[in-house]
């Protein structure tokens, strides 16, 4: 994920309110609800403005943390404890911890796992079927969509073209070794 900044510093940015915030987020969040937002902040993972009378007002810096937060949440599991120490690196320009950078392997189960959903034509091409080979995969379970679509990087490997084993020219029945590929992985 990219930097999400503390604080809004373009001056002359429009400040939300609780309710336009919650309303720009609905659509990747359904279920979001002002209490949450409110409750976020209570964490201080946001630090919404305030106007005289005590009012919050979000800045575009704001809502950013908040899909940060939310998408952690829902596509990594992750605790807002972690959120709140991987907000915080961000805020120092650090980077985030446990991310698969330079002198690791990216295709690491670790880093698969990670790197999170990817839209279907996005996880076909990275995995080098076309879109209805993973239509059948989805279809016969080898790999899950979540509700919006999208499969998990960590199910590459599982989509993945066997590949000829090494002098023989022989590959294994796809079907059936991915069946006991994806069981394995489940």
């Amino acid at each position: 994920m990219s930097a999400v900044p503390r604080r809004d510093t373009g001056g002359n940015g429009a400040l939300l309110t609780i309710g336009e915030v919650l309303a720009a987020l609905r659509g990747d969040f359904p279920d979001v609800t002002i209490s949450k937002i409110r409750y976020l902040e209570s964490e201080q993972l946001v630090h919404p403005q305030r106007t005289p009378s005590g009012y919050r007002k979000f800045s575009a810096a704001d809502v950013a943390r908040l899909r940060y937060v939310l998408a952690a949440q829902r596509d990594q599991y992750l605790p807002l404890r972690v959120i709140k120490e991987h907000l915080e690196a961000l805020d120092r320009g650090e980077p985030l911890p446990g991310r698969a950078d330079a002198g690791t392997d990216p295709t690491s189960d670790e880093a698969l796992a990670a790197a999170g959903p990817m839209p279907a034509a996005e996880f076909a091409e990275a995995a080098g079927v076309d879109e209805q080979q993973l239509a059948d995969y989805v279809q016969f379970g080898l790999v899950s969509t979540d509700r919006r679509g999208r499969l998990p990087a960590g199910d590459l490997p599982v989509a993945a073209p066997p590949r000829p084993w090494p002098g023989t020219g022989w590959r294994p029945a796809p079907a059936r070794w991915r069946t006991g590929a994806a069981g394995r992985r489940r």
